[in-house]
């Protein structure tokens, strides 16, 4: 398919410029019933996106650009277990971590619900263990504190995931992540935690990413200072991998190897083995909600019809502001601060998935895909990026995330969150007129010259659009369901677009070029293979050491 030159997208580009002058606020004044038209919910989430630059014309085109691009063959493909990540010829098969018991799926002779199900078996067991104190650490004291070594997805999900839960921890453990190759991260993460009661969590698939390992092996370093015996790492290191060979060698027990699979893609993976710390912080029964949510969301999406369903919907406002009114990024407002990591987890979600310059038949795309994704948590982020939101040059289409039970039900507090959130995506979409403006400078006594020159810097466009995510609660099943709904909006947007949402080429290519420069480092003489800008880089750093007097072993001094 030409998806831009198709019939469904020259009648949006239509559709657009015969609304393109009309305004939110005034489609609310005709419509009465516009935001229960706008609305959709699914078990604990509602969504109202009826302030939004559309009528039922614009969703009615949009829904008819998902139909045409094949949008139900290929989500029964996906969850069916066929073969969609092209490039890397493997199966998407995440959702099928948060199936319930008794489902079958076969795919290339192996029985993926009975994996599944073996790993989770696992994971129980050893979590009980843990928490329960039965396992115990080299000098026979129980564990209190989980340092998971991990990067990208094996890092970013189960820390978004322990930080928005906090309230719902058994309080038995304290759970820590380190992730950045900067040795900063494992030494501030270290400090003032015991060897003899530290469990850690290598998660690396392959057992070899560069930046886990390395922490991994500091990590070791750390713990043997206390520990002195390395047979005593089996009983104080676990990993979530596939590489046997190498977890052992490292002088972990194969027993404690947690696995997962090709068809889990790390952005995808906290409902795999992956999600390990999550079910020791928690309690597996916890961990058990949140897959049982995200699979509330799967079902959801497999069966509401497109003009009910909540992925489907949000996927093409995305592609509506991203295709047809050149809004190239979308921020994540999160009114809630256990959500303070949901933005971050979210970009990689979004712009590794979508961030494809070609199609699936290797052409160059003549639209926009993924926008850049960023946001912060409201209140804070209101005092910081929204004056861009409320008088920037373009449009930056917003989702806005509130839950209407606090968790901590102090004073004033949550009342005032919730009228914060209701309130900016009102004012976001009404503005202030010039002459509304007027008559408030006015009130205030200014005229003249200084009225006319302050006016243009009080005038709020308005005009633009917000989504309104309203929780009943965050609690672990509606984060599953909420992170199930971005997912699936992602994989609707790829489809859409015709790339493919589930490899991440790009980001290998910078890790490539890092392994050539490393050992150029601590070369002899001057580097002069590069360009002329990363010669004079790395000669300037390799000098700066030369200068530095030698402090006893360098791979320890951080723990000193």
């Amino acid at each position: 398919m030409d998806l831009s030159r198709s019939a469904e997208w020259s009648a949006l580009v239509s559709h657009h410029h015969d609304i393109e002058k009309t305004a939110i606020s005034d489609l609310f004044r005709t419509e009465q019933d516009r935001n229960i038209r706008f609305s959709v919910s699914s078990p604990g989430i509602h969504l109202d996106y009826s302030k939004n630059r559309i009528t039922a014309r614009t969703m009615e085109l949009l829904l008819d650009l998902a139909r045409s691009t094949g949008l139900e063959k290929k989500r029964r493909q996906m969850f069916g277990g066929e073969v969609i990540n092209f490039t890397e010829r493997r199966s998407v098969l995440h959702t099928a971590l948060r199936r319930p018991p008794g489902y079958s799926m076969v795919i290339d002779g192996d029985d993926v619900s009975a994996e599944v199900s073996s790993v989770l078996d696992q994971m129980k067991s050893f979590c009980g263990k843990v928490i329960s104190g039965e396992w115990r650490g080299y000098s026979g004291k129980r564990m209190t504190d989980v340092v998971n070594i991990g990067i990208g997805g094996s890092d970013l999900g189960p820390y978004m995931v322990t930080e928005a839960l906090k309230p719902f921890a058994h309080g038995s453990l304290r759970v820590h992540f380190v992730s950045n190759i900067d040795g900063s991260h494992l030494a501030e993460t270290l400090r003032g935690l015991k060897p003899e009661t530290t469990l850690f969590i290598v998660a690396s698939k392959t057992f070899t990413t560069q930046e886990t390992l390395t922490n991994a092996m500091s990590a070791r370093d750390w713990f043997l200072t206390g520990a002195v015996d390395r047979a005593h790492v089996a009983s104080h290191f676990v990993a979530v991998s596939t590489n046997r060979k190498q977890v052992e060698e490292f002088g972990i027990d194969a027993e404690n190897m947690f696995r997962f699979w090709d068809w889990v893609g790390g952005r995808y993976s906290l409902w795999s083995a992956i999600g390990l710390s999550i079910a020791l912080y928690l309690g597996f029964d916890r961990f058990s909600e949140l897959l049982a949510g995200a699979n509330a969301m799967d079902e959801h999406f497999q069966n509401a019809p497109f003009e009910e369903n909540m992925p489907v919907i949000m996927a093409m406002l995305g592609i509506w502001y991203n295709n047809f009114l050149d809004a190239r990024s979308h921020a994540i407002i999160p009114y809630d601060q256990y959500l303070h990591r949901f933005p971050a987890y979210l970009q990689q979600l979004d712009m590794e998935s979508n961030g494809k310059r070609v199609d699936r038949v290797g052409r160059e795309t003549d639209y926009a895909t993924g926008p850049v994704i960023w946001g912060e948590p409201g209140t804070n982020a209101q005092h910081a990026f929204f004056q861009l939101l409320h008088q920037g040059p373009g449009i930056v289409p917003a989702d806005f995330i509130v839950a209407l039970k606090t968790q901590n039900p102090i004073g004033p507090h949550h009342d005032m969150l919730v009228a914060n959130c209701f309130a900016q995506t009102e004012a976001l979409m009404c503005g202030k007129s010039e002459a509304e403006a007027r008559a408030e400078l006015e009130a205030a006594g200014y005229e003249g010259l200084e009225l006319r020159m302050l006016l243009p810097h009080k005038v709020f466009p308005g005009n633009r659009p917000t989504n309104t995510i309203v929780l009943d609660e965050l609690n672990p099943f509606i984060l599953g369901s909420l992170i199930a709904l971005y997912e699936h909006k992602v994989f609707v947007q790829g489809v859409v677009w015709d790339i493919n949402s589930f490899d991440q080429w790009g980001v290998e290519l910078g890790k490539q070029l890092a392994k050539v420069i490393l050992p150029e480092l601590d070369a002899g003489k001057a580097i002069g293979s590069h360009d002329a800008s990363t010669n004079a880089l790395i000669n300037r750093y390799r000098e700066f050491k030369a200068s530095q007097p030698l402090k006893g072993d360098p791979q320890l001094s951080m723990f000193d």
